[in-house]
């Protein structure tokens, strides 16, 4: 019995050992998950879902155009990232958090300023709200004088394989080198 409890407890350790090289700024899922279905639209007006995410890998951002600080630097990073030639083939998604200032022609405007590689993506609220449950996204409006509002929102990078599962995640602050080198390790992962 003590024999076939040792054993049932290393064929565990074995499935959850994870024999990939840790990431230097970021980290990798342990299991990568399925993205859940959603269904939003890009900044071109076209239909935006789970299965945009499958194919190639994409780094997915959620922010909002109004964002004075940390939405724009992140742009402007992932701008940087797109100009890796061993980076060619991620996919740059930023995610609109705030759907009720940022219609398809805002959101176009913003993600262009930043270049051509950035796909702009939004939806209503309750369009939104599978994704971020699903990638583990935090959004929170705040009431401001006079009708206005700002909005709280994780500053995450979500990492998601070619096979649409999550698969790492990057917290902030951000150095550009140590993510690019495990954005390269990454993409070239087949799993």
């Amino acid at each position: 019995m003590i024999l076939a409890a040792a054993a049932a407890g290393y064929m565990v350790a074995r499935q959850l050992q994870d024999d990939s090289p840790a990431l230097a700024a970021g980290t990798r899922l342990p299991q990568p998950r399925p993205v859940a279905g959603f269904s939003l639209q890009d900044h071109l007006g076209k239909p935006f879902g789970a299965d945009r995410l499958r194919g190639q890998p994409s780094l997915v951002f959620f922010g909002f155009t109004h964002c004075p600080d940390v939405c724009p630097t992140t742009l402007a990073l992932m701008a940087q990232l797109a100009r890796e030639p061993k980076l060619a083939a991620l996919h740059l998604v930023f995610i609109t958090v705030d759907p009720h200032r940022d219609d398809t022609a805002t959101l176009a405007s913003y993600v262009q300023a930043f270049g051509p590689s950035i796909t702009g993506v939004r939806g209503e609220d309750p369009q939104l709200e599978p994704l971020l449950q699903g990638l583990g996204a935090a959004r929170s409006v705040q009431q401001l004088a006079g009708g206005e509002y700002s909005v709280d929102h994780s500053a995450t990078l979500f990492f998601v394989d070619a096979q649409g599962r999550l698969a790492a995640v990057f917290t902030p602050p951000f150095s550009f080198p140590p993510l690019r080198e495990d954005l390269i390790a990454l993409t070239a992962t087949k799993s």
